[in-house]
């Protein structure tokens, strides 16, 4: 409620130039609809205000003698809102349903080799891309891969399928050094993403080994988009904490593994969820409300055709 008033204003507050001019409309409505006009020149106003009589009385409020001026005065006034258009609320933008790229950052380190669990971390990360390219099925994907340095594999692209065989081809021994660059691998995606806005960006990694703020600068440098991370190792283990750090440092969300699709469902919800609001924030369009107005002024204009009723007195029989 307080952020529907602090937001309230008129799109076109030019339009209260008009209220001026009601003044002027109301007084040539008084003099034109004065049927004693020509004879207030010729009569003295208290010898003409004996003799006549408007079917008011003196105890009458200044309303109700001038109705027709405060009737006429009121949908003048009405008009100049509906036309200034009251507004507190932003119109959605209509791209906001479509849905907007997804940019994997699949870490390809020789730690995400390693056989100390049953599966590998590169090689669940690798399951997971199949299972989130199957449901995203038709919704832009792109994949970039990172290890000591970062390289674009995939722009976004609806043919996810593509990404899920380009993926399960990366492993360790093709990426030109080891190390953890997954600030550049930002800046990668931020490059592919330069022209989508309510992108999100997912990190699949088994930890963070870097300075937490080369990440935050390389976020913010490509305009912070929503960020999220799929951990890959157990969830009381160091190495998912530092991905938990780094994810409440960027604003983001650490989603933990799991064996069915529920890791895949809250990816792209979060997706869904976040890019639907970025865009809705870059719209500048403000939804009209003065058309809210428009039957109280039909209804005024229909009452203004009415009969007046004649107040003419029977003969004395």
């Amino acid at each position: 409620m307080n952020d529907a008033i602090s937001a309230f204003h008129f799109i076109r507050p030019w339009a209260f130039v008009l209220i001026p001019i009601a003044g002027a409309v109301a007084w040539w409505w008084k003099t034109s609809s004065d049927p004693l006009r020509g004879w207030r020149t010729q009569i003295d106003s208290d010898l003409l205000s004996a003799l006549t009589s408007d079917g008011s009385t003196a105890n009458d409020a200044w309303w109700k003698r001038e109705s027709n001026l405060v009737f006429l005065s009121a949908g003048w006034l009405l008009a100049v809102v509906a036309i200034a258009g009251p507004t507190w609320k932003v119109e959605a933008n209509p791209f906001a349903q479509d849905a907007q790229p997804l940019v994997i950052l699949l870490k390809a380190d020789e730690s995400m080799a390693s056989t100390a669990l049953t599966t590998p971390p590169l090689e669940r990360a690798k399951l997971k891309i199949a299972d989130l390219a199957s449901v995203r099925k038709g919704d832009p994907l792109g994949l970039v891969a990172y290890s000591g340095s970062a390289h674009a594999v995939l722009p976004p692209t609806e043919d996810t399928t593509v990404v899920a065989e380009m993926a399960a081809e990366i492993n360790p021994s093709i990426m030109p050094k080891s190390g953890d660059a997954l600030d550049q691998a930002i800046l990668e995606a931020g490059r592919l993403l330069e022209n989508h806005d309510g992108a999100t960006i997912l990190v699949m990694a088994d930890q963070a080994n870097l300075d937490a703020k080369q990440v935050i600068d390389a976020h913010q440098s490509i305009g912070a988009p929503a960020i999220e991370f799929l951990s890959l190792l157990p969830e009381e283990s160091q190495e998912t904490q530092s991905l938990q750090s780094l994810a409440d440092s960027l604003r983001g969300q650490r989603v933990p593994l799991t064996v069915d699709d529920r890791d895949i469902q809250s990816i792209i919800q979060f997706a869904e969820r976040r890019s639907s609001t970025g865009l809705a924030g870059k719209s500048d369009r403000w939804q009209e409300a003065g058309y809210w107005l428009s039957p109280v002024l039909a209804c005024m204009v229909a009452m203004s055709f009415r009969r007046e009723k004649s107040e003419r007195q029977e003969p004395a029989k």
